[in-house]
């Protein structure tokens, strides 16, 4: 494996970011986000494209400005997203609502625009009854999946998400019964990297796209691989788009009907546009049948994704006098919670392995790279009493802004009501 590198970070920043803000830190790049927009926004279509943004991979406020002033809308799985969305400046039309519970208070979203993307038959009966002769879009489990583990995959037998596909007559039923209109079919198979599964649910997509006369729009999810470490493959958004444009063309020949494209993308947006900077707290070892762990001053309660997926991410390490360490070794990398499963190194199913990492001293620091979509957004922060990891993000002029700050202990017990009588 080779030794990973610093992305868009360099060491004198590392350590002028750790001394001004302390660690642990999230660090987001302005260029690098704006970046990955533009390259959605260049995905290959014929009759138009429109791009949600998965703002369940990073939903900072400021995150979130950057998005919107490139012309990208969001996609929200929850009703408190989508209040986070309006803070943001998002409009009800730039929004589309995709949440495995169904969302309340849906009035004034629907009436001015925003769509709504019905995830079961139950929801579509609710919808119906709340708004019928309205137009709404359906998600379909088209019965393929795609994803690096299980737990990514989110198409398939094995998936809650969408209609089953089986199940659109008793869909349609219900379309029929309160006149509703569905103006896009939506699809996601999950995070994977395969471009043939994908090609082949653009195409059974599209085939739902025919069942429904007033549908304009077919959104194919997100999901598009990013690679985090230096010898992962990330998908080419030109070399997937192009077939997919095809098919659109096709469409058009056999129906007459201009679908406009979306896609949703998270993680390629946000994934490799941040960084979190750690301080090595402890170095042990467990002998010469052992291993030699660094303890970092961060944990599962910042990136859970190791320990819920036995995911990797790029370890780099960063001497706090900026000096040139030549020596490597091999180190397990371990978080600062009380649990067995914080690893940073491990092995799918929690076994522990090495990284091969420049030599480090108590005090020095460590870069995990690839942390900008579903780390903070998705960390167990507050386990062991650990605060909110703050988050800085560096403007394209270098200068870098406090975008989160960390969390006092009254801000984590604020919530706790103190019984009287105890």
């Amino acid at each position: 494996m080779d030794i990973e590198r610093l992305r868009f970070l360099n060491s004198f920043q590392v350590i002028e970011i750790a001394k001004k803000f302390g660690t642990p830190v999230f660090v987001y790049s302005q260029k690098e986000i704006e970046k990955r927009c533009e390259e959605a926004l260049a995905f290959p279509n014929e009759f138009g494209l429109k791009v949600h943004y998965a703002m369940k991979a990073n939903s900072n406020y400021n995150v979130l400005k950057i998005i919107k002033n490139k012309g990208i809308g969001v996609d929200a799985s929850s009703e408190y997203e989508l209040n986070r969305a309006y803070l943001a400046g998002f409009l009800p039309n730039q929004i589309m609502v995709t949440s495995q519970e169904l969302v309340k208070n849906l009035d004034d979203f629907i009436n001015r625009g925003g769509c709504f993307n019905a995830c079961s038959l139950h929801q579509l009966e609710i919808f119906g009854q709340n708004f019928p002769g309205k137009e709404l879009s359906i998600r379909i489990n088209p019965g393929l999946g795609s994803g690096w583990t299980t737990k990514t995959d989110v198409g398939g037998t094995t998936s809650a998400f969408g209609i089953w596909y089986e199940s659109l007559q008793d869909a349609k039923q219900i379309i029929n019964k309160y006149n509703l209109k569905i103006s896009k079919v939506h699809t996601h198979i999950g995070s994977g990297s395969d471009p043939e599964v994908w090609k082949a649910v653009a195409k059974y997509t599209l085939e739902y796209a025919e069942m429904f006369p007033n549908c304009t729009a077919v959104n194919l999810g997100g999901g598009f691989k990013i690679g985090r470490m230096s010898y992962e493959l990330s998908t080419n958004l030109q070399e997937i788009g192009k077939p997919v444009k095809e098919l659109f063309k096709e469409f058009y020949s056999k129906h007459n009907r201009k679908l406009k494209l979306e896609i949703e993308p998270g993680t390629y947006l946000m994934a490799n546009t941040g960084a979190l900077i750690t301080t090595v707290d402890d170095i042990v070892d467990t002998g010469s049948k052992g291993f030699e762990f660094i303890k970092l001053n961060t944990g599962m309660d910042a990136n859970t994704r190791p320990s819920l997926y036995g995911a990797e991410h790029p370890l780099i390490s960063v001497s706090a006098s900026n000096e040139d360490k030549i020596n490597l070794k091999d180190y397990v990398v371990v978080g600062h919670c009380c649990e067995s499963g914080d690893v940073f190194t491990q092995e799918m199913g929690g076994k522990a392995k090495t990284r091969k990492m420049g030599e480090v001293e108590i005090g020095d620091y460590v870069v995990m790279e690839g942390t900008g979509a579903y780390c903070s957004s998705m960390s167990t922060k507050n386990y062991n009493s650990f605060p909110e990891t703050p988050e800085v993000l560096m403007d394209n002029n270098g200068n870098v802004h406090q975008i989160r700050k960390k969390q006092s202990l009254e801000q984590i017990i604020q919530n706790e009501v103190k019984l009287d009588f105890l």
